[in-house]
Parts: structure tokens; C-alpha cells; sequence
């Protein structure tokens, strides 16, 4: 089993094959073979990612995904691939949390369906626990184009082509 989800919002409808088939394709589209790793995904709402976005980033507000990657695994080198899980020491890869309010607000206004906008999310939560980010520029070019590619793949278009 790849993910585990935990459903404390009962509004996160097939949040479960949504989580499951984004961190397979993520997986797979990195050469990975997903049934060898394990992700948990916490389906929550906005009042309870407010509390963890304040515990973990200091941020006391909802945010749509936060992430926490099991070890460190970022490229040095802006741009670059980060380092490979190795098995079977880093097969937990870590937690994705995922606000409801948040991210069906979201897909409101981009006019998108809130199964492709929490596609996109699990897809980003997971590239983040490979140690992919968005902080520097070519870090966040390299990012969001997997992201494209790998949402293209399950026929969802690109997330970042409306800006």
C-alpha cells in the first residue's frame, strides 16, 4: 500500500483513490515503483491545517497542503534532481495534510473540478516529500514542470498555464 489516508473531513469524497493514483503516477513518472513506499495523508479542514501550518511554519492561517518529508532529501544545487529514496531505509516517505475549504475554494475560482485541483495537491505534497520545492527559481521551474507532466498524465491540464 502506497498511501494511507486518514479522513478527518467526511466532505474529502474518494479522497483515498485520489490520493492513492497521484502518489502512484508521481512515483512512477520519478522511476520509482510505488508499491515500495508509503505515504499517510490526513483529509482534513481548513480549522485543523490552520493549527498545523502554526504548530510546524509558524503560519497561523489555513493553507491548502502542507507537507512533511521523512528525511531530508533536497538538491543543494538550485535546479537540480534531489537525492533518490533509498530502500528499504526511506521507504516511509513521509505526511501530506490537505484542507478541504481551502482547496475546494481554490478550485472555485480556477473554475476546475475539486477532484483535478486535490489531484494537483497530492501530486505537489508528494514531489515535496521527494525533496522537490519551490523556493529558488530553478527549483521551482523543475517542480512545477513535473507537476505538468505528471498531471498530463492523468489528463488534467496544466496548473500554471492560467497565470
Amino acid at each position: 500500500m502506497t498511501v494511507d489516508c486518514i479522513v478527518e473531513d467526511i466532505r474529502w469524497l474518494n479522497i483515498e483513490i485520489v490520493a492513492q493514483r497521484g502518489a502512484d503516477m508521481t512515483l512512477s513518472h520519478l522511476g520509482l515503483d510505488p508499491s515500495e513506499f508509503e505515504i499517510s495523508v490526513l483529509a482534513c479542514d481548513d480549522a485543523r491545517i490552520a493549527v498545523l501550518n502554526a504548530d510546524f511554519r509558524g503560519k497561523p492561517s489555513p493553507t491548502n497542503v502542507l507537507s512533511w518529508p521523512s528525511e531530508e532529501r533536497a538538491a543543494e544545487v538550485d535546479g537540480a534532481m534531489p537525492d533518490t529514496p533509498e530502500l528499504p531505509m526511506e521507504a516511509e516517505l513521509g505526511d501530506i495534510a490537505i484542507a478541504f475549504e481551502t482547496c475546494a475554494r481554490e478550485a472555485a475560482e480556477a473554475e476546475k473540478l475539486i477532484e483535478d485541483h486535490t489531484m494537483h495537491l497530492v501530486v505537489h505534497g508528494t514531489l515535496h516529500l521527494l525533496g522537490f520545492d519551490h523556493e529558488r527559481d530553478k527549483d521551482a521551474a523543475l517542480m512545477e514542470g513535473l507537476e505538468t507532466q505528471i498531471l498530463g498524465k492523468l489528463g488534467i491540464s496544466d496548473p500554471y498555464r492560467e497565470r
